[in-house]
């Protein structure tokens, strides 16, 4: 098993300095593994390798849809928390996956963050990722 956590991947904190990544315009993927996946912060990009089949699932995994984009929670001053959040995404058939990938569609399909799942997970009619309510305190991907 390579997946010891959920990771905000090192590429994407540098990749926001470099304006890498619009949440308004870029199309934002997430693709499913299994437990043979070798993902961590230090994940730079999407990769096939580890990547899980079956049912409807296909290479690359799902486009994403923003459901709220980049926004400054209630807070003000230097706790404020910037969040994100998607709509949950999901495959038809038998599906067995023990994680995530979340990454920028094109330009090299740089990674966002990896998912751990916390074990195989497993489907016989659809698989469902299921995102958290959007919050400042609830989203996948939040910023300090």
């Amino acid at each position: 098993m390579a997946f010891t956590g959920n990771y905000t991947c090192n590429s994407f904190k540098t990749g926001l300095m470099n304006g890498m990544f619009d949440f308004t315009t870029d199309t934002f993927k997430i693709a499913l593994y299994t437990n043979t996946a070798t993902l961590n912060a230090d994940t730079t990009a999407y990769t096939t390798t580890g990547e899980a089949s079956g049912g409807n699932y296909a290479a690359g995994g799902l486009a994403l849809t923003v459901t709220q984009v980049p926004t400054i929670g209630n807070q003000t001053g230097q706790n404020a928390v910037v969040y994100i959040s998607f709509a949950n995404a999901s495959w038809t058939g038998a599906i067995t996956a023990r994680g995530a990938l979340i990454y920028k569609n094109g330009g090299g399909n740089p990674a966002v963050c990896v998912l751990d799942f916390g074990s195989n997970k497993t489907s016989a009619n659809t698989f469902v990722v299921q995102f958290p309510t959007s919050g400042s305190t609830t989203s996948i991907i939040r910023l300090v």
